[in-house]
């Protein structure tokens, strides 16, 4: 037993790793599931700049709207691009897996879950982290997903990206250093304004990965609440049921 335990420690490290997709350092985004207005925005984005690609086919549009104070007729005329799809459909993408592996190499994948499996750290980090590579097919390049085979869809508003380097004395040598990617100012948005958007997006997948997370901890508060409550309970009855035989 304490062989399998000392190579399941082992081996954490390394699916840690596999599982974000590179040992970038990355980025909280402090998300907020109780924000609406930023739940609203990245949904609103994720459908315009993502959903082109990738669905979220474990859910419905229908409950979206419910969940995130949408109106249906807004969530019918703003964010269902489909003109067959109806409100209470499943939020699949019009792309087919042979179009999307011929244009991109591999079938774009779902969404739904991205933030349960790669988390929203990676997320965050990974929509803030595209920069100018010439040598790839799309011209874009990512730290924390190296050799990504996709184009950076967010492009228009945060503006072309580039890596930014520095110039700095080290043992005596002048040595260009990374110090981090900085966009040529023509995206629609700032650089605080597309972090923010990011931020949103990430708030989005977070809630789609788990739509009933806050009902979930509610519970999960009221349930402890309770067994407090029927412990002090039952430490008074014992008390109570013990007195004579002291």
């Amino acid at each position: 037993m304490k062989k399998w335990i000392f190579i399941l420690m082992a081996l954490l490290p390394s699916l840690a790793s596999a599982a974000g997709g590179s040992s970038f350092p990355l980025d909280d985004p402090k998300n907020d599931l109780t924000d609406k207005a930023s739940l609203q925005n990245g949904a609103k984005l994720f459908m315009n700049y993502c959903f082109g690609c990738h669905s979220t086919q474990y859910q419905r549009y229908e409950r979206v709207a419910t969940d995130l104070d949408i109106p249906i007729n807004l969530m019918k005329d703003n964010l269902i691009f489909d003109n067959t799809a109806k409100v209470g459909d499943l939020m699949e993408n019009a792309i087919s897996d042979s179009d999307a592996k011929q244009w991109f190499g591999n079938p774009a994948p779902d969404l739904t879950l991205v933030a349960r499996v790669r988390g929203t750290d990676w997320i965050y980090t990974y929509l803030r982290t595209f920069y100018v590579d010439p040598s790839r097919p799309f011209g874009v390049n990512n730290l924390v997903f190296p050799s990504v085979g996709m184009p950076h869809a967010l492009e228009e508003l945060q503006g072309t990206p580039y890596k930014v380097y520095e110039e700095r004395l080290i043992d005596g040598e002048m040595v260009k250093e990374f110090v981090g990617i900085e966009a040529d100012g023509r995206g629609e948005l700032t650089a605080e304004e597309y972090d923010q958007a990011v931020r949103d997006i990430t708030n989005f997948l977070e809630y789609a990965g788990e739509p009933m997370k806050l009902e979930r901890q509610r519970l999960g508060y009221m349930v402890m609440g309770f067994l407090v409550i029927f412990l002090i309970v039952t430490i008074l009855l014992k008390k109570e049921y013990w007195r004579d035989v002291h």
